[in-house]
């Protein structure tokens, strides 16, 4: 082989493994954008199948699946960011995704809504997981209480937010469900580019959900599910992990 030829293929080499990155950034940036590519083929159920004990894993498209349950109201279309809204008395509603900047918005509406919040009906598919725990905190704080209503959800970094209540109740239907998150700037494979972030990552989650009463071990089944999965907790497992409070049952 002349060198020529050698340095042609070196060249070739090269541009392919530029390419191949380039390739798997583009899929970086679409999951970061909350477009996950969807899988060509699965054994995982949709969503919208009924949940038994040691069957929980199930497909998730945060836009599109909801669970199986039909709710006791039809929500409509959640909104893209956090939304806070009158319900009745103290309690008010907190549906939609959780985005960034939304801690410090819902923080200051919290602040100055009247009545003052007392209770919040969550529903979200959830979103940042930074913004949930900082909220989490403030319900806590503020001594709000979290509910999730019959056949409504709470998913993702959603659970977090329903952690911060001073109590918990959880209708016997409701569906809440985690998975695995992304930390750090890139979303592309975490486990290879972003160990540390990660592994910082999931060190805060643990120490918020211990503050908060919570037994971490939930976050094995987070750990163990990928983001286009959710695992969702049986009513149990909401009694088990200290999700649902004592006093409901």
């Amino acid at each position: 082989m002349s060198a020529g030829s050698a340095i042609a293929r070196i060249l070739t080499g090269v541009l392919v493994f530029q390419v191949g990155i380039g390739v798997l950034l583009v899929v970086g940036d679409v999951q970061r954008g909350g477009l996950r590519l969807p899988k060509l083929w699965t054994d995982t159920p949709r969503l919208s199948e009924p949940v038994r004990p040691g069957d929980q894993r199930r497909v998730f498209d945060p836009g599109r699946d909801r669970p199986a349950t039909q709710p006791l109201r039809d929500p409509g279309t959640l909104p893209d960011r956090l939304v806070l809204t009158p319900a009745e008395g103290g309690t008010w509603r907190l549906e939609g995704t959780i985005a960034e900047g939304d801690a410090s918005r819902i923080i200051d509406q919290l602040e100055s809504a009247e009545p003052a919040p007392e209770r919040l009906i969550l529903q979200s598919p959830g979103g940042a997981v930074a913004e949930a725990l900082t909220l989490g905190r403030h319900l806590r704080a503020r001594g709000i209480e979290t509910q999730m209503l019959a056949g409504e959800f709470c998913y993702s970094a959603c659970p977090y937010l329903l952690a911060g209540g001073s109590s918990r109740v959880i209708d016997a239907t409701a569906s809440v469900g985690v998975h695995q998150h992304y930390f750090g700037e890139s979303s592309l494979l975490p486990a290879f580019v972003a160990v540390e972030d990660i592994q910082r990552g999931q060190g805060e989650v643990m120490g918020y959900l211990a503050e908060m009463g919570i037994d971490p071990l939930v976050m094995r089944h987070a750990l163990a599910t990928p983001p286009d999965e959710i695992y969702l907790l049986l009513p149990e497992e909401l009694d088990r992990y200290k999700f649902r409070s004592a006093s409901d049952g």
